[in-house]
């Protein structure tokens, strides 16, 4: 139960925090997208001015194609996309475990907890009485039901963040793709300066 106890409130303080940071991050503002496409096609310096003075995160991907360089801006978009769904993505890992570990570790207490009752029951020999067993079950059975409290908001956390971030992720890798089109690059391997043009769906993490 305390390490049940003690998982609860990791998994209450990650769902937090990762809330917290896509909020804070502003995962959801995508209207500077537009502006700065319409000025790309224009101006890449003054759309590089626009995507450095916003907070989403994806902005400082879309940054990487204001680059003067073409042969380098598809590795470079790539390499901040994937470090940024990498920052993104911490700590969901840990929240899914707690949520698998947890019925678990609840089934684990409640098996040890009915060992106990029936060592009790063998050692009273002739003297059993019925309470002592019923007892001992049911309060073995409080460790199995507190995991799947545990592990049932948990699940459902994951899956909420987890969709988020898949969402966040299709809209970045789209976004990209239209950054290097609007660059004459092409999302499908136009010819550049130094090679072809690739966009990855793993690059993104979608």
């Amino acid at each position: 139960m305390y390490v049940l106890l003690a998982l609860s409130v990791a998994a209450g303080a990650i769902v937090i925090f990762k809330g917290w940071q896509f909020t804070r991050l502003g995962l959801r503002d995508w209207d500077f997208v537009e502006p700065g496409l319409e000025a790309l096609g224009q101006d890449p310096a003054a759309a590089g001015e626009l995507f450095a003075a916003v907070k989403n995160p994806a902005a400082h991907v879309l940054e990487a194609v204001c680059g003067q360089r073409l042969q380098f801006i598809e590795s470079e978009m790539a390499r901040r996309g994937s470090a940024l769904i990498r920052e993104l993505e911490s700590w969901l890992r840990a929240l899914s475990g707690i949520a698998h570990l947890s019925p678990l570790l609840g089934l684990l207490g409640t098996v040890l907890g009915m060992i106990r009752a029936f060592m009790a029951v063998e050692a009273a020999g002739s003297r059993v009485d019925p309470a002592m067993l019923s007892g001992g079950i049911w309060i073995a059975l409080l460790t199995t039901a507190f995991g799947l409290l545990v592990a049932i908001p948990a699940m459902a956390a994951f899956y909420w963040l987890e969709g988020r971030l898949d969402s966040f992720a299709a809209t970045l890798k789209d976004a990209c793709a239209q950054a290097l089109e609007r660059r004459g690059l092409g999302s499908s391997g136009a010819a550049t300066e130094g090679g072809r043009v690739n966009l990855a769906d793993e690059d993104y993490g979608v």
